[in-house]
């Protein structure tokens, strides 16, 4: 277990969805909050290296251990994209609003509607070892949005019929993409 880590995001979504999960997988005693770093622009050409990017740049700011993720939604319909541009889907600065809005655009009329949110998580340390792992979660884009709960695609990104939006945060929490990522990482470090 690592005594004191930092969730680099801030996203107050991300980082909450990221200490719920973090609660439950034994990883860390305690999340560090109120630190403040410099903006670090995503420029990797991969989640993955948008994930290490950014715990690199986090763990050099406060020379504590650091989670960072990145998470792409990769629609079947449309090459795989978003991907790497899920947050800047609808423009560099898109609303989940935007994002939401322009995917039920591009999916107007489209049959093939499944789709796969994926999170690479990267775990780094001040002594340069690194740690990353991968979760993803296999649904459909919805045709209109629906529920109320969430952030993101949630509202348009369902799973056996039920929208990540119309779930409760436990139900959530227990199967999307990123608790899955940060559980495969708990299991790589030995918890």
């Amino acid at each position: 277990m690592i005594p004191r880590l930092v969730v680099a995001s801030k996203n107050p979504d991300k980082i909450a969805e990221i200490e719920d999960v973090l609660a439950s997988s034994g990883l860390a005693d305690e999340v560090v909050r109120g630190l403040s770093w410099p903006d670090v622009p995503e420029t990797g050409d991969t989640l993955e290296e948008n994930a290490l990017i950014k715990a690199r740049a986090v763990v050099e700011s406060t020379g504590l251990p650091v989670i960072a993720d990145d998470t792409g939604l990769e629609v079947a319909a449309l090459g795989g994209a978003p991907g790497v541009y899920t947050a800047r889907f609808a423009g560099p600065d898109a609303t989940y609003e935007d994002n939401v809005v322009k995917m039920l655009t591009e999916m107007e009329g489209v049959a093939e509607r499944s789709a796969r949110f994926r999170t690479v998580v990267a775990l780094a340390f001040a002594d340069g070892v690194e740690i990353t792992a991968e979760g993803a979660l296999d649904g459909v884009i919805s045709s209109s949005q629906r529920g109320d709960r969430g952030f993101g695609y949630d509202p348009i990104f369902e799973v056996e019929g039920v929208t990540l939006a119309e779930m409760s945060t436990a139900e959530k929490n227990e199967l999307s993409h990123r608790a899955r990522a940060i559980r495969a990482l708990a299991r790589e470090v030995g918890l």
